[in-house]
């Protein structure tokens, strides 16, 4: 298949791991309240689609972030029963206790690579998260679950401008340090370009060459999938994405949603890159969740459907003259 040899010609990945961080990344900030039933529906259409690894909810304070009050609930109702990685935000170690409680297969920690996002997210300096996350790592060691780190504002901050490559490689060896190894640089503000996923991967590479990188990217410029491109270009394998392109970290300003999963799973699959996931099952459960949400959902395959979906040619009208 040309899309084989498209993909061999330039070096590309043959398997990538796609994980759906929308039923937490992408919920989060919806006003409205999605029921616990919505939410398993959600994880389940995903799982049956053939998503492996899916972000679920976060294990935050209800007050801060009442949509995923119902954490526990939701992951008692997911059908695990096909090997599924279900992972969970945690803010800190009573989080963590109770993330551990209701079952997850991993958890998360998160930082901003700025000092003044870091603030504004968390409500803590850097080195005061990093602090924190000793806590966490003690008591997940001890319960036999995985620490992934998430760090933001890896290519960017909206309070700041350009964040030193720098921060991020300190940021990286510190987890490290923890024993946290699988990392996930994130674009919380869509500042990412080419050119910076290029440099920030290299250098991790080079100076914490244990990291598993995961890359995650909003499409606020209209950037996501060419940064997902560059990261191919750079060997990564792992990339965060939402259903339908829900999502935007509220506190930032004038956010927009992570780039779509099934946007990407067609890019994929375009380039001859094996994700496992059925492109079909996953745009259903796309439109499926946009009738809960209520509004139109910035996904275009979605939308569009496959490039070799055929219509009927009396379905539009024929030009005059």
């Amino acid at each position: 298949m040309y899309e084989s040899r498209f993909r061999r010609d330039r070096g590309l990945p043959e398997k990538v791991s796609v994980i759906d961080v929308g039923p937490r990344d992408g919920l989060q900030s919806e006003p409205a309240y999605v029921s616990p039933q919505d939410k398993i529906a959600l994880v389940n259409g995903l799982i049956d689609a053939g998503v492996r690894h899916l972000e679920v909810t976060s294990f935050v304070s209800p007050r801060a972030v009442p949509q995923l009050r119902d954490a526990a609930d939701v992951l008692k109702g997911i059908d695990r029963s096909r090997g599924v990685v279900l992972t969970a935000l945690v803010p800190n170690e009573r989080g963590a206790e109770r993330a551990i409680e209701a079952g997850v297969d991993a958890m998360v920690v998160f930082m901003s690579a700025s000092e003044s996002h870091n603030l504004k997210n968390v409500n803590r300096t850097r080195d005061g998260s990093l602090a924190g996350f000793k806590d966490i790592c003690r008591t997940a060691e001890a319960a036999g679950i995985d620490v992934y780190g998430a760090i933001a504002t890896s290519f960017g901050c909206p309070f700041e401008g350009d964040v030193p490559v720098g921060e991020v490689v300190r940021i990286a060896r510190a987890y490290r340090d923890m024993g946290i190894t699988k990392l996930s640089l994130g674009d919380t503000t869509g500042m990412a370009t080419p050119p910076l996923v290029a440099e920030r991967v290299q250098a991790l590479k080079t100076h914490v060459p244990e990291a598993d990188i995961a890359l995650h990217f909003h499409n606020t410029r209209g950037q996501g999938l060419v940064c997902v491109y560059a990261g191919l270009m750079e060997g990564v394998t792992r990339f965060e994405a939402s259903v339908g392109g829900l999502g935007g970290c509220p506190f930032v300003p004038r956010a927009t949603g992570n780039i779509c999963t099934e946007d990407l799973v067609y890019m994929l699959d375009e380039c001859g890159i094996e994700t496992g996931i059925d492109l079909k099952k996953l745009i259903e459960v796309s439109r499926r969740i946009e009738g809960v949400i209520g509004r139109s959902l910035p996904g275009q395959v979605m939308k569009a459907g496959h490039r070799l979906d055929l219509h009927p040619m009396d379905s539009v009208r024929t030009a005059n003259g």
